[in-house]
């Protein structure tokens, strides 16, 4: 059974027996659980429905927050793919716009899967509903690889941390990303050392992103800094599959993630009292939704 302490365990494992992180995550999880294997995966696949769901629902053109701040961000996107594709071309405008959709979403108090946490629950349904429905992926192929991402997800928390009240953005958008650029890479037919490197590309590449909600609201930044985890979940998982390698080990890469993050003043900590919460806009904004303080 796996410990989930270091990803080295199952990644050498997968690549050893020639199968696939999903395969053997799924089977070690079931005997640690006591369950079915066919349970877990339905458990998964009701996963993946509701982030399905989420896309549509955070699609509406006239979705707006309960702060009023935001809104609506996944339809523009949407409409802007559409008319022109854009300058990343319209599979991946697509991507963000379902990104925002999720995380637009999340802030009118929708249904939402945190993939790994509310504040980045964008970015792996971005990257995995549009594989499903744009490029023709199988449904059963989606579903196992969300548990090759949580199988990093669990190894990330248990390292490092999660949270962006812990470990900043890094430890939101960053986690989401690593797991969606390892879940990319498995997709594609990569190999599990290749779903590695996806995972510490990504990490890397966040490396110390800071928490710093306006209002203390998971909005602005939050929301547009899924598009950046889309974008770096699939460039990493690029990187990967084109045999780049991370000189630094994905599980280094981890330990590196929660040195800065607990090097991280609380200011920029989730307490929206630093970056741009603090700027006289991001101050104004408080003010409009909770009113000037005494």
């Amino acid at each position: 059974m796996f410990a989930y302490k270091n990803t080295a365990e199952f990644v050498n494992a997968a690549d050893a027996a020639g199968k696939k992180i999903s395969e053997l995550v799924l089977a070690d999880q079931a005997a640690q659980m006591g369950e079915s294997e066919e349970k877990l995966y339905r458990q998964m696949e009701n996963s993946f429905d509701v982030m399905c769901a989420a896309v549509k629902t955070g699609m509406d053109k006239n979705q707006r927050s309960t702060s009023g701040l935001t809104g609506g961000e996944g339809y523009k996107m949407k409409v802007y793919s559409e008319s022109s594709g854009g300058l990343s071309g319209q599979f991946m405008t697509r991507v963000m716009s379902r990104a925002l959709s999720v995380a637009g979403c999340n802030a009118s108090m929708g249904r939402i899967v945190a993939t790994p946490t509310a504040g980045s629950c964008g970015i792996m349904p971005g990257c995995l509903v549009s594989l499903y429905e744009d490029k023709g992926f199988s449904k059963r192929d989606i579903v196992m690889s969300l548990f090759t991402a949580g199988a990093f997800g669990m190894v990330i928390a248990a390292k490092a941390c999660i949270a962006g009240a812990q470990g900043g953005c890094q430890a939101e958008c960053g986690s989401a990303s690593g797991m969606a650029a390892a879940a990319l890479v498995e997709l594609q037919g990569g190999t599990a050392a290749q779903c590695a490197d996806a995972c510490a590309f990504a990490l890397a590449n966040q490396m110390g992103l800071v928490c710093d909600p306006v209002a203390g609201l998971v909005e602005i930044p939050c929301i547009k800094r899924n598009v950046s985890g889309v974008s770096i979940a699939f460039s990493s998982a690029d990187m990967a599959l084109a045999g780049l390698v991370s000189e630094i080990p994905l599980d280094e890469c981890i330990d590196a993630m929660k040195e800065v993050g607990d090097a991280l003043p609380a200011s920029l900590r989730e307490t929206a009292m630093g970056g741009l919460a603090s700027t006289p806009t991001g101050k104004k904004l408080k003010e409009q939704v909770f009113g000037k303080s005494k």
